[in-house]
């Protein structure tokens, strides 16, 4: 297992879904970790806690909105006050909305790329200096395969996460020389609240029963026919933050059951 004892891990959109299990995995690994994300607040306070008791580094929470780059910028430097650096950033902050690109809502749009991948420009940038710094820094982009092929009726998302991967590929080179990797996670379908949300709005979408988009929308091209799982996102993302993987760098990496394989 990767031993993280000394870092200090940020995790955007981290209090549920596929965050809360990266951070999961950060927090046992040892590291500090800053979680991110809006929800009940006694609901993050007791993942929080939970959290606080895997491993050798402290957990604290954030509310920092990922739509202001002000309020991104300090979280950045309230984690370094607090840890003393922040080693490992990993932006995973997003939100989705199915529809036509005729009938899809502005404000949505406008959102969607606000959170899906400004947000991801603005906590690198804020990070690398202090990185740079240090020589050493791990900057994880949870993408998507929707980064790297598209599908109907998500326009704003699939825009989104083409965008962080061409980020990701930008960064990797600017900072390769200062002992920082930049990957893409590019996950197909894991069953997080976010994804069951949006099997309804696919449903009407597509004319089709709930049960009928999991089997033939999102598991259709999934080959292993099985969901991804956070646990497995949490043990890639771990290995890229090991020394193993230092010259992994510029990567999109598909976890994705074969999905843009075909």
């Amino acid at each position: 297992m990767t031993d993280l004892n000394g870092k200090t891990a940020i995790v955007t959109g981290s209090t549920s879904g596929i965050g809360l299990g990266l951070a999961r995995g950060f927090a046992s690994a040892g590291a500090n970790v800053v979680l991110n994300g809006f929800g009940d607040a006694a609901e993050i306070e007791a993942a929080r806690r939970e959290l606080d008791a895997l491993g050798a580094g402290r957990v604290i929470y954030d509310g920092a909105d990922m739509t202001k780059p002000d309020q991104i910028e300090a979280m950045v430097n309230s984690a370094v006050a607090e840890f003393g650096a922040v080693d490992i950033v990993v932006n995973n902050a997003g939100v989705q909305t199915v529809s036509p690109i005729e009938e899809f809502p502005k404000d949505r749009w406008d959102m969607i790329i606000d959170i899906n991948m400004n947000s991801a420009f603005h906590v690198v940038r804020a990070a690398v200096p202090g990185m740079k710094a240090r020589g050493w820094g791990r900057i994880l982009n949870i993408a998507s395969a929707h980064g790297l092929v598209a599908s109907p009726f998500k326009s704003a998302y699939v825009t989104a996460k083409h965008g962080v991967v061409g980020l990701t590929k930008t960064v990797a080179l600017e900072v390769a020389e200062n002992g920082i990797t930049c990957n893409a996670i590019c996950p197909g379908y894991v069953l997080t609240p976010l994804v069951e949300k949006q099997i309804p709005d696919t449903a009407k979408a597509r004319g089709m029963t709930e049960d009928e988009v999991k089997r033939d929308v999102l598991l259709a091209a999934q080959w292993t026919k099985k969901f991804v799982t956070v646990e497995q996102l949490a043990g890639v993302a771990l290995f890229l933050c090991s020394d193993v993987a230092e010259n992994i760098t510029g990567v999109a990496l598909p976890v994705d059951g074969g999905w843009t394989a075909a």
